[in-house]
């Protein structure tokens, strides 16, 4: 990505750096020639997020989860710790 004199001047003067450029490049709205990012989208985004990070816990509280596959069909699943448990 290329950036104009002007873009950086007016990054400067708001307030706006690379990284926030790049979130609304990422996940903004295409209108135009326009990107945007409004407060809609970003709750939603955020309720995203969250729903992703609770999902992530439960992954994590069962110590990792595999998922077998070929040809995009699951063919088993199982907790990541289970191959390695010891059995008596």
């Amino acid at each position: 990505m290329t950036m104009t004199r002007h873009a950086h001047k007016r990054m400067g003067q708001r307030g706006i750096t690379l990284r926030l450029i790049n979130v609304v490049r990422e996940h903004g709205v295409q209108r135009g020639d326009k990107l945007m990012l409004g407060r809609q989208n970003i709750d939603d985004l955020v309720q995203n997020l969250d729903k992703l990070r609770k999902d992530l816990l439960k992954v994590r509280d069962k110590g990792g989860i595999v998922v077998v596959e070929s040809n995009e069909t699951v063919i088993t699943t199982y907790r990541l710790d289970s191959y390695n448990r010891q059995h008596i």
